[in-house]
């Protein structure tokens, strides 16, 4: 199986929601490794590695989120940097 590493940027109302919480139970039931972090913009940067599959489908389930959540956009891009080995939430930048 091949593997992919994305960073997302997710913008809309995704800050005091529990976008970060939901995220991390998402991907750790996917099998997926990164982390998770509040943007000072309002946005929350998610960076991903795992199964492909599996990414698209967490990528899929960000599109929504949390019940409190209101997604507008989705930034994707490939990425090429070292991810913990596990799925963590990280202090807002």
């Amino acid at each position: 199986m091949s593997e992919a590493t994305k960073r997302l940027r997710i913008h809309g109302r995704v800050q005091g929601v529990f976008y970060r919480a939901w995220s991390c139970e998402a991907a750790r039931a996917l099998g997926l490794r990164g982390w998770v972090r509040n943007r000072r913009d309002g946005s929350v940067e998610m960076l991903v590695r795992g199964e492909r599959e599996a990414v698209g489908r967490l990528i899929e389930q960000c599109r929504s989120g949390p019940p409190s959540a209101r997604v507008e956009r989705i930034d994707i891009e490939d990425a090429r940097e070292q991810v913990p080995d596990r799925f963590e939430k990280r202090p807002t930048v």
